[in-house]
């Protein structure tokens, strides 16, 4: 009977001891929940403040360090933890990046991105921590070749430069079925914009922002483009000789009329691309050049390109493999003045 007495009496004295340890609990954690006191308890233990790294961890990054023991949040361990855990997705050395380590992903095609390039490190940045997740997510078997222009020549030699990287490109793997020619400051939005050959040459850079995301015209082929392997020998590849006026996309135009190849595009709404603000460094100079080139252009499709590459004013300076791209190291002398020849001489040239 004493005993059935005692026993209420214990688990009211257990629940009243519970109750006040909670009320003192609420009151001492109270002062610490507002946003003041959580603002300065972030300050002063911030895992981030002597982290170094490009680009931002993401959310489940941050949710990460932030469960890690205090004891494991020095700089050094959050560095390899961004390391291992990068966006990049693991790609090789020399840009190259594979699905078969993804099994849910799959490439019919072996592609590789040329991209040309000078004076534009911060874009070169932004490009490649963008454009290597939006190629895996694609599931492609890739290559990013960066075509870096040195030297004398003060115009920016774009169709050389692809020429440059479409050949050396195959020399470090023969088997590449696609090549997309990029700009370094176009960033695409979209991952329904497949970066593959189609069965006709490919414009993939269809709606820019900078242009309202309208095509500015028809036969516009610049930008970003894809080309199979079989098609740009076909070509014979871009013209050698624009340097500093553009253009060399609307010849490359022009050769695809001359072969019957007509330019597909994807839906506008999908084909759409941010494109990164900059100041042109290219002289101003006489269109004369510029327009005697694209009047002969059907002309000199035969003979200016990959057949005469080996003539033009440049050489291979060297080719790194770096840790998120192939770096091609171009050196091109001063170009000659433009001999303006008439098309018909032009013509019978090409047929001797």
């Amino acid at each position: 009977m004493r005993e059935s007495r005692l026993c209420p009496l214990i688990v009211l004295q257990v629940v009243g001891t519970l109750g006040l340890l909670t009320y003192l609990h609420l009151v001492k954690t109270s002062r610490e929940r507002n946003p003041e006191t959580l603002q300065i308890t972030l300050r002063d233990n911030n895992p981030y403040a002597n982290v170094e790294f490009s680009g931002k961890l993401s959310h489940f990054e941050k949710v990460a360090v932030l469960v890690m023991p205090p004891r494991e949040r020095d700089s050094k361990t959050l560095q390899e933890t961004w390391r291992a855990n990068d966006s990049y997705g693991n790609v090789g050395l020399g840009g190259k990046w594979s699905p078969s380590r993804n099994r849910s992903a799959s490439s019919s095609e072996k592609v590789a991105i040329l991209v040309t390039y000078r004076d534009r490190e911060e874009h070169l940045k932004i490009f490649l921590r963008h454009m290597h997740p939006f190629l895996q997510r694609q599931g492609l078997d890739y290559t990013i070749y960066v075509i870096e222009q040195h030297g004398e020549e003060q115009g920016f030699c774009k169709g050389l430069l692809y020429n440059v990287g479409f050949t050396e490109a195959l020399k470090d793997d023969p088997s590449y079925d696609c090549f997309i020619f990029h700009d370094v400051d176009l960033i695409p939005e979209d991952d329904r914009n497949l970066y593959t050959c189609a069965r006709s040459p490919y414009h993939l850079s269809v709606a820019i922002d900078k242009f309202d995301y309208k095509l500015t015209y028809v036969a516009l082929f610049g930008g970003v483009s894809a080309l199979n392997t079989s098609h740009y020998r076909l070509l014979n590849g871009y013209s050698n000789l624009y340097c500093g006026w553009g253009a060399e996309d609307d010849d490359m135009a022009r050769r695809l009329y001359k072969h019957v190849l007509a330019i597909s595009r994807p839906e506008p709404d999908i084909a759409r691309y941010k494109m990164l603000s900059h100041k042109s460094r290219e002289p101003r100079e006489d269109n004369t050049d510029k327009r005697y080139l694209l009047n002969t252009a059907l002309h000199r499709a035969k003979t200016d390109g990959l057949a005469d590459l080996q003539t033009a004013n440049y050489s291979v300076t060297s080719i790194t493999h770096k840790a998120l791209y192939t770096h091609i190291l171009v050196n091109i002398t001063k170009r000659k003045p433009i001999k303006h020849v008439h098309p018909r001489k032009i013509g019978k040239r090409n047929t001797n």
